[in-house]
């Protein structure tokens, strides 16, 4: 039976701490799983719900982008999955008269499990300038007001216009032809905090910015290197991959500066021999130090290069340039200081240039352990070095795969979605529809940040996602939201970022993929690409929490119409009548989506062109895959400080929390925990279950600080420390960022801890 919602915040003082787990899944997930899903929907809906989610009749899971193979099991979803879904479809509801009932302040002083347990927002509401609190407000009139603050705008470049990874293509696409018909390409989108780095170092080395790898090389592989991944958590159905791979004969090296109960052991609560014994997933746990794992690679390199026959001398003269450069790179390094850069020991890394050296098709994964430091770009492209050196790359089996952590994510940014477009992009967008799109580049998320902070943007609209919770310096991004003259966030549930407002506010709440969409033609659906590319339909099956929801396609066109008035060509309303209108346009805009009704319309959709993968051909400038050589990084740490990475627990969805637990990690009741190596927690005087402040350091000298954080000694890398996020997003510096992507550099800051004072 669905439970109502908590009426107060839970005390988070004191967490308790049990035993660590070692394997992930299984009997406790499945009970976990159906307990969370029947509090938020009840027995009924929770099977009528789950038994659709990833089905090729049902809709996309709202939370990971990990692929599906051709054939689904009946239960075609994880645990971390179904409390998405359960979120979304739940039976609590939040009415005007919550609104009523809860000023902004009292709302701002809620915690982010709070606000997300209260249920579906059901009316569009609206916070005028000096007002205390919500007020519902008709649709009209809010697409009145966004088109009042976005006209009065001295410059279309003072408007930004957000995507979360949870938005449609057909959604996208309409978002990012309005932004350039509107006159701007400011839109940032959460990629730009995530895989950003990925896709700028992969583009410039293999010539596309995505993963050359499908779910079937993933089983054909004879070894899989996880680096700066948590699959059991983020994408707990990868294990299921991984395991088939191993029952195949593969190997599996695990790269991690934590322990990770997933990559360990994973008990498939699809088989019995899965739940009651499991599989043991990782042959080699490299425990690295944060930051160190472009050293690591740069070594493994060098060892490749000197190891006779181990270079794909073929590949490398026919389809890569700069192999010189690298082997003279590479033969400078030096062994003592990659030791102390990676924490590990000589034998680890022989063991794996051995495995490596055994494999003819190899596949690194990776996700934000590698992707959210200052040097993540080169530490990306270092691993491509690997892979170019020993040919694996356009081979089945073998292949870059960057897993993607919120669904659709990689679609959005397909769709248009990115502040840096093409120019071939925008010729395109041009001639389909008739308009002149600006040239020059927008604000992706920092810049978005230091835009509204220094008075240079002034509305903000957000298409799904919690901005203020996910992004990085949590005080400097709050402030610059207030100086915001309109924040508009589109919404199926409630977060930090309605309580964190510009001088006027929206809430615009939409379907979610779980929702049945009805529109003036009929029965819509949506597409979505996983973090693969294959590309396929989403329709939900439930009836709308409320009458007065619009579908995220709707939401556009409406705007569009009332921002940009009779002038404009484009058919709105058409699009919001018919999606299939809008798919039709995507299908000449954007290569890869020729006969894109049609090719959607088979079930399972349709993979889209990956020329490395597909052809061993590479678009960079070059013309082939770009060896590099950049000069190898890794951070210093200073005497008694330690190396701070952010991270989610188990029960948390990117910012949605769903319990204060932190099962595999033997966490309970509280998320204010810092993690500790116990060697280093005695060398600072930090005993177990004390409380401390931390506080990150940085070269502008201001003093970041989270209070309160419990102790807890866990077998961490030495030197590193891990917490979770958002809580201590307050400490990433908003400068602090990767080269070239400008990703924050969230997975290593530098901290030291002090203890508050007491009472």
């Amino acid at each position: 039976m669905a439970t109502k919602p908590p009426t107060g915040d839970p005390v988070q003082d004191a967490p308790r701490i049990d035993a660590v787990q070692h394997s992930a899944a299984g009997l406790p997930a499945v009970a976990h799983t159906l307990r969370t899903a029947q509090q938020q929907m009840g027995v009924r809906r929770t099977a009528r719900t789950l038994l659709k989610v990833n089905q090729k009749d049902g809709f996309d899971c709202p939370g990971c982008a990990w692929p599906e193979g051709d054939k689904r099991h009946t239960a075609e979803f994880c645990e971390n999955g179904a409390k998405a879904v359960a979120e979304e479809a739940t039976l609590r509801r939040v009415t005007p008269d919550f609104f009523a009932a809860h000023p902004l302040a009292d709302l701002a002083g809620r915690s982010g499990y709070w606000l997300g347990q209260q249920g579906r927002i059901t009316q569009p509401v609206y916070l005028p300038e000096g007002a205390d609190r919500y007020e519902a407000i008709t649709w009209e009139r809010a697409f009145e007001i966004i088109a009042e603050e976005l006209t009065a705008l001295t410059s279309p470049d003072e408007a930004l216009f957000y995507t979360s990874g949870r938005t449609s293509n057909e959604a996208a696409f309409l978002l990012q032809l309005l932004a350039r018909e509107y006159g701007t390409n400011n839109l940032p989108d959460c990629s730009n905090m995530c895989h950003e780095s990925s896709g700028s170092a992969l583009t410039e080395t293999i010539g596309v910015g995505k993963g050359s790898v499908s779910l079937e090389d993933l089983h054909q592989a004879d070894l899989i290197i996880v680096a700066g991944q948590n699959p059991g958590t983020n994408h707990p159905r990868m294990l299921s991959a991984l395991e088939k791979a191993k029952a195949g004969g593969a190997k599996i090296i695990s790269v991690n500066p934590l322990p990770e109960a997933g990559l360990e052991r994973f008990k498939n609560p699809q088989t019995a021999r899965g739940m009651l014994k499991g599989a043991a997933l990782t042959d080699l746990f490299l425990q690295i130090r944060i930051g160190g794992d472009q050293a690591l690679f740069r070594l493994l390199n060098k060892l490749v290069i000197e190891t006779d026959g181990a270079v794909d001398t073929a590949f490398v003269d026919e389809h890569t340039h700069g192999y010189e450069d690298l082997a003279e790179a590479a033969r400078t390094t030096d062994w003592d200081e990659v030791l102390a850069a990676t924490g590990l020991d000589r034998d680890a890394i022989e063991q794996a240039l051995a495995m490596i050296l055994a494999s003819e098709r190899t596949i690194v994964c990776w996700a934000m352990g590698l992707t959210q430091h200052k040097h993540s770009v080169p530490t990306i492209r270092e691993v491509v070095n690997l892979l170019l050196l020993r040919g694996s790359i356009g081979r089945p089996g073998a292949g870059v795969c960057p897993v993607r952590g919120h669904s659709n994510v990689q679609g959005d940014r397909t769709m248009g979605i990115f502040e840096r477009p093409s120019p071939a992009f925008l010729d395109a967008l041009d001639r389909e529809f008739g308009i002149t799109s600006p040239r020059h580049h927008g604000y992706d998320v920092v810049r978005s940040i230091q835009a509204l902070r220094d008075g240079d943007a002034k509305v903000f609209f957000a298409m799904g996602g919690n901005f203020v919770a996910a992004t990085p310096d949590t005080a400097v991004t709050e402030a610059a939201m207030r100086r915001a003259r309109l924040t508009v966030h589109v919404s199926t549930k409630l977060n930090r970022s309605h309580a964190v407002t510009g001088t006027r506010a929206l809430i615009l709440p939409t379907l979610g993929r779980t929702d049945k969409d009805v529109q003036a033609t009929g029965k819509q659906f949506v597409t979505v690409e996983d973090s693969m590319g294959m590309v396929h339909s989403s329709r939900g099956n439930l009836t709308p929490a409320s009458p007065h929801l619009l579908s995220e396609p709707a939401i556009v066109a409406r705007m569009a119409r009332a921002v940009l008035g009779p002038s404009s060509t484009t058919p709105w309303e058409d699009f919001e009548k018919d999606y299939a209108t809008i798919r039709d346009r995507i299908s000449r805009v954007v290569p890869g989506f020729e006969d894109f009704n049609n090719r959607v319309a088979r079930p399972g959709g349709f993979t889209l062109p990956h020329a490395p993968r597909d052809e061993r051909r590479f678009p960079t400038t070059t013309g082939k895959a770009n060896f590099t050589a950049a000069p190898v990084e890794y951070p210093r740490l200073p005497e008694g400080r330690l190396l701070l990475q952010t991270l989610r627990s188990h029960d948390q969805y990117n910012t949605t929390i769903y319990s204060l637990d932190d099962r595999y990690r033997g966490i309970r009741g509280g998320r204010r925990i810092v993690m500790i190596n116990p060697d280093d927690a005695r060398t600072l005087g930090l005993a177990d279950g004390t409380y401390t402040d931390i506080v990150s350091e940085w070269k502008d000298g201001t003093e970041r600080r989270a209070p309160g954080f419990r102790v807890v000694h866990y077998p961490t890398a030495r030197g590193c420390a891990a917490a979770y996020y958002p809580e201590t997003n307050v400490l990433v510096p908003l400068d602090a960022t990767a080269d070239t992507s400008n990703t924050p550099a969230s997975k290593s800051l530098v901290v030291r801890f002090e203890t508050p004072p007491a009472g």
